[in-house]
């Protein structure tokens, strides 16, 4: 039977195009099921898991639903300043509510449908105005939703479809109240899809109550006897989107694989991380479903002939590809279900080779991870990504090894003169030490360029308070739970629940020149908080997130609205998420 396609699920052209020019080769498995389901106006629970491609699930059928139907008639008596919203998008966290609008932004473009991502943390008047100019698509956080109904600035009389997208997690971080206020504001006629990873008798309960005669779609994992998987190392390291590409190069060059698969997404993106990969003098092709079969042959012979040390590639144009010599399989993009992970790696680690699988993640992609160790029962191993220190070690170690090497072959009578004829004048060490540095000098320099961990998925407090004292240094081991210090010159704390946290958002960041330095010196001195008791800091561009005892909270913020931190006054909170 012929592989589905987007084209064949009956989508309006439009989508189509939008969803071919992104690279898109077909659908995934919770797309070819879900979608038509949602094309026929039905209510939809959905079982899968992150990463299985579940945005284009519910977004491509739900502005396929908008592109049918005429907008809604204004209604209401605060309709004349905010038209009615056509459909709502509901998610557990900023983070995924900034993914999510952007992937509708990118399926809606070339038509005249609008989208507004509404999340804490972001300036409410702007969010204002923009409901204000009308939005057919609302992509929203229960809170934040909550607070322009409040406002009545969100107007959900006439929705038209609600998803409810890994509603799970948004029942775990204790948003089930807040759901159902929603849900009460919208209207019985509204068509439902609710996605989750686990069908717990809670998202049983919700369906049951709030949809109507659901069809219900389960991405089940193949059952894969044990021993099948080669026994190959395989890491993964957490990095954000805006900092993949330069975790990347990091990686390879502490990797420096001698020929390498790399896995990504779509035919776009192979295409330009393919030539991104070229400008730094990297030898790498591209193959994916867009090329011609010729092309692809062609490809596959300089690869198979050792004339290019990486194979850029899709899944799809990867299929029957049967290699030998792969060292590394890099997953740039994590595939859409653990099976194909499984498909992937298992193109190295062959004939009794080692093998290395190298899987680049976010921060809401750790729960796909541990899907994949419980399928394979296999670990994957969490890596700190490189440092500068770290890949000028490495280049020293490969020194170290092509010297030796050198010495063995011997031949250098010549050279052995010309050292000789210095010693004169320097010492040995020092001679050796130049002639590496002028090695080197061709190379270029590490920068050293900080690349953050992304922010957790769930609220701060879930997670174990860190404290200043123990937060690991940048390229040390993720943080596990060690006990806060105690005692020290910086004052009496002693009783404070350091169990119990608050984030503090801090009008000030990166655009200001403002450093973690900033931040604890002005907490630590304006408030008399012992540094110990600052728990993780992120600085973002604009802002900062400081995690503090709940119950000095408001200690905290008070002294800092008095206090100024590189000369600026700054607004102070307490961070919604």
């Amino acid at each position: 039977m012929a592989s589905a396609t987007f084209a064949s699920l009956e989508l309006s052209p439009s989508l189509v195009a939008a969803v071919s020019a992104l690279g898109y080769e077909e659908p995934t498995p919770i797309q070819r099921e879900a979608i038509p389901v949602l094309l026929s106006g039905r209510d939809l629970v959905g079982q899968a898991g992150t990463g299985t491609g579940k945005t284009a699930a519910f977004a491509l059928p739900l502005l396929n639903r908008l592109l049918a139907e005429k907008p809604h008639a204004k209604a209401g008596k605060d309709a004349a300043r905010f038209p009615p919203v056509r459909a709502l998008v509901l998610v557990p966290t900023r983070e995924l509510a900034m993914q999510v609008a952007e992937a509708i932004h990118k399926y809606s473009k070339g038509t005249q449908l609008t989208v507004v991502p509404c999340y804490g943390g972001a300036p409410m008047d702007q969010q204002i105005r923009a409901l204000m100019r009308g939005a057919s698509v609302v992509v929203a956080t229960p809170g934040r939703a909550i607070d322009h109904l409040k406002r009545k600035t969100l107007d959900l009389s006439q929705l038209s479809m609600l998803v409810l997208d890994e509603a799970d997690e948004m029942l775990d971080m204790g948003f089930a109240e807040d759901l159902e206020t929603i849900i009460g504001a919208t209207p019985e006629t509204r068509q439902t899809a609710l996605f989750a990873a686990t069908m717990a008798p809670r998202i049983a309960a919700i369906a049951n109550q709030h949809l109507r005669q659901p069809a219900r779609v389960t991405i089940a994992r193949e059952k894969r006897a044990a021993g099948k998987l080669p026994q190959i190392r395989q890491v993964a390291y957490i990095v954000a989107r805006a900092q993949k590409i330069e975790a990347f190069g990091r990686v390879l060059e502490f990797e420096n694989p001698k020929s390498a698969i790399v896995f990504c997404r779509t035919r776009v993106e192979v295409d330009e991380l393919t030539d991104t990969l070229k400008s730094h003098g990297y030898s790498a092709q591209a193959i994916h479903g867009g090329m011609e079969q010729r092309q692809r042959d062609k490809v596959m012979g300089l690869f198979r002939a050792g004339k290019c040390d990486m194979l850029i590639a899709t899944d799809v144009a990867a299929r029957g590809l049967d290699i030998e010599h792969v060292s590394h399989v890099i997953n740039y993009d994590p595939p859409n279900a653990p099976e194909v992970y499984v498909h992937r790696i298992g193109r190295t680690g062959r004939a009794g080779r080692e093998g290395v699988a190298i899987t680049f993640a976010d921060h809401r992609e750790r729960r796909f991870l541990r899907n994949i160790e419980n399928l394979t029962k296999q670990p994957i191993e969490m890596l700190p990504l490189p440092t500068a220190s770290d890949l000028k070690a490495r280049r020293l170690e490969t020194t170290r090894a092509a010297l030796k090497e050198r010495i063995e072959a011997g031949g250098l009578d010549e050279e052995k003169k010309f050292i000789q004829s210095l010693t004169h004048d320097f010492d040995v060490a020092e001679i050796a030490a130049a002639a590496i540095a002028l090695a080197f000098a061709s190379e270029p320099d590490v920068p050293e360029i900080e690349i953050p961990e992304p922010p957790p998925s769930r609220p701060y407090k879930s997670q174990p308070y860190q404290s200043r004292g123990d937060r690991p240094e940048r390229g040390s081991k993720p943080y596990k739970g060690a006990r806060p210090k105690t005692g020290g010159a910086e004052g009496s704390h002693e009783g404070v629940d350091l169990s119990d946290i608050a984030v503090l958002r801090i009008g000030v960041g990166k655009k200001a020149g403002v450093g973690p330095g900033d931040l604890v010196g002005a907490i630590a001195g304006e408030a008399g908080i012992p540094s110990r008791l600052i728990g993780a800091i992120r600085v973002a561009h604009d802002h900062s997130l400081v995690q503090v005892p709940a119950q000095l909270f408001d200690q905290i913020a008070g002294a800092l609205k008095k206090a100024t931190i590189r000369g600026k006054r700054v607004d102070v909170s307490r961070d919604p998420s």
